[in-house]
């Protein structure tokens, strides 16, 4: 089914205006502020027609302190979980032996992303 003729037109629109470096940051901040995820900030700039790779300053690097990486956030996620049910559930060795496993874990994946 062809598209529109104005739908076109206004993505052509989007696709030409070019970005400043700065306008670009304070793009990657909105989205941020939105709840979204370094990859999925990215994968919305390029819908939009914004490469990053066109300017100088990766996303994580522009969201700082606020970039977890998503490696660590799952391992994160995961040690919570079992550290709650660790907390219902005393007598639950596997558990505690998981949560010891996952913590381990984490530590190392802290060390390796932070080099």
């Amino acid at each position: 089914m062809p598209k529109k003729k104005t739908e076109k037109t206004e993505e052509e629109t989007q696709k030409t205006e070019k970005l400043s470096q700065e306008g670009f940051e304070k793009k990657v901040l909105e989205l941020a502020e939105k709840g979204l995820t370094s990859e999925k900030i990215g994968e919305t700039l390029r819908k939009a027609g914004i490469h990053p790779d066109d300017f100088n300053k990766k996303i994580s690097k522009i969201l700082g302190s606020r970039y977890v990486n998503p490696d660590i956030a799952n391992i994160q996620k995961k040690l919570e979980k079992i550290e709650k049910h660790f907390a219902k559930n005393k007598k639950d060795r596997r558990a505690m032996r998981d949560k010891e496993r996952t913590s381990a874990k984490l530590k190392r994946a802290k060390k390796y992303f932070s080099k």
